[in-house]
């Protein structure tokens, strides 16, 4: 009998601790761990964009972007390639490769024309960028009519360079082909014959111009700033030198993704144009980005460089097509082969 009821104990206790048990899981539960949103939620995807760029002012403005994209501080996944030829650009847009490029503004209308309209101009990013530069003690010349009679050794033959110089020597009442003796080298060969006295007058673009008269020590000066000569002469609308255009696919399918570019390449324009910035060290400096990614040759002629380079930003169609209207009037009247055959019509402009 003893032996029932200990049994019969052990199995109220044992029921006991069973009920007192499920008590304290239902009256005080375990919490739940909750999922953290950074282990659940993958990350935005940013679009890619393949960008082009050209060495030079062209390409100049988007040295911050550059740094900003490998730092991974953009909105958009950039990848970008430089390079030091407009048809090294338009093989590349032909082919796919890049979605948004840098390029010279009658090339830029040029391929439009030929390629059915496959680009679409996005932004202008540089005005003039022209030097007539004098070697010697002393200037001898105050307007381009006082090259009567000279020889002028230039680069950019069958491009903007020739296209804008010979406008403006005929608004000076000067012709190209009989008054002005033009010698149509490559860039070293104009500063080569500059240094060594050769000649003395030629042409040359930032930042060609600046390095002509770095290496001179005091030799080769600025004589003429043909942006300023075009303001005097031209129509309506600026020299426009520089621009950059957006594959019309591209624009089609992706068109925020194009503003926001606008939006990160206008602010780098805005940095590398800052005056205040010069004195910022290492990456932060603009012309050290300007030689880290192979724009210019030196961060010595970049400091020189920059502020020649008359870097802008205009956007939108309505101002695209107010800016550059006359300038591509001018060089259709010079030559409709400079852009391909006719002045771009209204699909032309990215909105």
């Amino acid at each position: 009998m003893k032996r029932r009821l200990t049994a019969l104990a052990a199995v109220a206790a044992l029921s006991l601790t069973l009920l007192s048990g499920c008590w304290r899981q239902e009256g005080n539960p375990t919490p739940t761990p909750t999922p953290n949103p950074s282990e659940s939620v993958s990350p935005v995807e940013k679009t890619k964009v393949n960008v082009a760029m050209l060495n030079g002012p062209t390409g100049m403005g988007a040295a911050k972007l550059m740094s900003d994209a490998e730092a991974g501080n953009t909105e958009l996944d950039y990848a970008f390639n430089v390079f030091t030829a407009n048809d090294q650009v338009t093989a590349a847009l032909a082919n796919g490769e890049v979605d948004i490029a840098a390029i010279a503004t009658n090339v830029a209308a040029n391929y439009y024309n030929k390629t059915n309209g496959s680009v679409q101009l996005a932004a202008i990013n540089t005005y003039g960028v022209l030097k007539i530069l004098q070697g010697g003690e002393e200037a001898t010349i105050d307007s381009l009519d006082d090259l009567a009679g000279e020889t002028l050794y230039a680069t950019g033959k069958g491009a903007n360079p020739e296209f804008v110089l010979n406008y403006l020597l005929d608004e000076n009442g000067l012709d190209p082909e009989t008054d002005v003796d033009i010698q149509w080298v490559t860039p070293e060969e104009v500063t080569q014959a500059l240094l060594s006295g050769k000649t003395r007058f030629a042409m040359l673009p930032v930042p060609a111009a600046t390095a002509a008269m770095a290496k001179s020590q005091g030799a080769v000066k600025l004589a003429l700033d043909l942006n300023e000569v075009w303001d005097e002469v031209a129509p309506e609308g600026k020299l426009t030198m520089g621009c950059v255009v957006v594959r019309a696919e591209f624009a089609e399918k992706n068109p925020e993704a194009v503003r926001t570019f606008l939006k990160e390449y206008e602010a780098s324009i805005d940095y590398m144009s800052d005056p205040n910035n010069e004195a910022l060290s290492g990456f932060l400096n603009p012309a050290q980005l300007l030689e880290q990614y192979g724009l210019v040759p030196s961060a010595a002629i970049g400091v020189k460089a920059l502020p020649q380079a008359n870097l802008t930003f205009v956007s939108g169609a309505e101002d695209l097509r107010n800016a550059i209207q006359g300038y591509y009037e001018v060089l259709y009247a010079a030559n409709p082969a400079s852009i391909g055959g006719g002045i771009p019509d209204d699909g032309f402009y990215f909105e």
